[in-house]
């Protein structure tokens, strides 16, 4: 069956709600996404559709550097959830794909994901650390920067600031 990658409509507000709550143990990233959207944050917002039903989503938000507060160039992906039951059929990768090109063509520099290297790496994330990027959780290989312009990963010691809502939602 096909699936369509596509930007999130206000039709889609509660498939996107249920796919998260789904796709992990707590209520968490169903609410960050919720919280991320009521805010402004949720900057690109993609579905995957199959057959006329949500079945994946993916989220960016804005990022920032902790030496250069002011860079707005980069984006964090967060999260990424596919229904339990349409994972391991390659709609997440299709989301990723659409995702970073999304962000690419918005003219972001950079995306950050904290998440398995082993998945993240076949799109070209690498651990941002080598950059002198560290990050707010204590983790260092599932911490990772992808360039999506060439030369505009920021190379300075500091730390990736994720959007305010990640500290709200537990």
């Amino acid at each position: 069956m096909a699936i369509i990658c596509r930007l999130e409509q206000p039709s889609d507000i509660d498939a996107i709600h249920a796919v998260n709550q789904a796709a992990f143990p707590t209520e968490a990233e169903a609410r960050l996404v919720d919280a991320l959207r009521d805010s402004g944050r949720l900057i690109i917002s993609l579905v995957a559709e199959e057959t006329g039903k949500i079945v994946g989503h993916i989220g960016f938000s804005p990022v920032t550097l902790s030496t250069a507060p002011d860079n707005t160039s980069g984006i964090g992906l967060a999260p990424l959830a596919v229904l339990p039951d349409r994972q391991r059929r390659g709609i997440g990768s299709q989301l990723v794909k659409a995702g970073l090109e999304a962000c690419k063509q918005a003219g972001f520099a950079y995306v950050i994901v904290l998440g398995d290297p082993g998945y993240y790496g076949q799109f070209g994330f690498s651990r941002a650390s080598s950059y002198g990027l560290g990050n707010e959780y204590g983790v260092e290989d599932e911490f990772m920067v992808l360039a999506l312009q060439p030369g505009r990963i920021p190379v300075a010691q500091g730390t990736i600031l994720y959007a305010p809502e990640f500290a709200l939602v537990e």
